[in-house]
């Protein structure tokens, strides 16, 4: 498989490669406006809430894994078929984007995060969209050995969290049911994962950074819905750790139930 993290020298390298808009924000504003209004030459837009995630639902979370079938229709009609190396990229250090990524590499496919992503690009913008070529992309259930059930993470080795620390110690939730985070659970902000200029650590870095991570396989990531998790999953990959497993339901399907919640470090 192709690195999880690549650059615009690769892209270059890569002509056959889609480029995937995956921009998406929780304050309202409109990722398809985004998208119009300026993105790279020939990307694609992947919606967040209709091709990478099901309805919301308080027994599942706010974003729930797609239904296999769904994901399927929409990464074809975006042209990306079983073959085609897909790069993505957000506004947002590859937080968004990072769903994307994760769950095509989960299934086996060719796919990578846009190193800085849109901060990175050097040139001009569009506002013309692509027309997609046909892509036909195979409907494939995800792999449960990848995934982590709520109860996998009340009981996980090594269980981390990849949200603000404001969110994490339960000084600030402005978005789910309750404040705190799953008891044992560890403080990893994804912001962590980046240097000043939006782009990932080395993976020297990030194998520091990752220090009580020798083999990403015992750890089990989540977030406030099962999206920004997949950053810290890209980031171990990219530092040679293996891969994690995610937690799609987070602090969103967590903080639904009477399940504890702990608060402070």
């Amino acid at each position: 498989m192709i690195p999880p993290v690549v650059d615009a020298s690769w892209l270059a390298e890569h002509p056959e490669a889609v480029l995937a808009d995956v921009r998406y924000y929780l304050d309202g504003r409109s990722a398809a406006e985004a998208y119009a209004s300026g993105h790279l030459p020939g990307a694609v837009r992947i919606d967040m809430d209709t091709v990478l995630a099901s309805p919301a639902s308080a027994a599942e979370g706010r974003h729930p894994l797609p239904a296999p079938a769904a994901f399927a229709v929409g990464l074809s009609t975006a042209g990306i078929g079983d073959d085609t190396p897909v790069v993505a990229y957000d506004d947002a250090g590859g937080a968004m984007a990072a769903r994307l990524v994760w769950l095509l590499r989960m299934l086996g496919h060719d796919t990578a995060l846009l190193d800085g992503g849109l901060a990175a690009w050097e040139g001009e913008l569009t506002q013309e969209a692509p027309t997609p070529s046909s892509g036909m992309f195979t409907v494939r259930e995800w792999p449960t050995e990848a995934l982590a059930t709520i109860d996998d993470a009340a009981t996980g080795e090594f269980v981390i969290d990849a949200r603000a620390g404001e969110r994490y110690r339960g000084e600030s939730e402005p978005i789910d049911p309750r404040p705190g985070h799953i008891p044992g659970a560890h403080s990893y902000p994804l912001t962590g994962n980046l240097a000043p200029d939006g782009r990932f650590l080395t993976p020297e870095a990030l194998r520091e950074r990752f220090a009580a991570v020798s083999d990403a396989s015992r750890v089990i990531s989540y977030c406030g819905s099962g999206v920004t998790a997949c950053h810290n999953l890209i980031a171990m990959e990219y530092a040679g750790l293996g891969r994690g497993r995610l937690y799609p339901g987070s602090w969103s399907q967590w903080s639904a139930t009477d399940r504890p919640a702990a608060t402070g470090e």
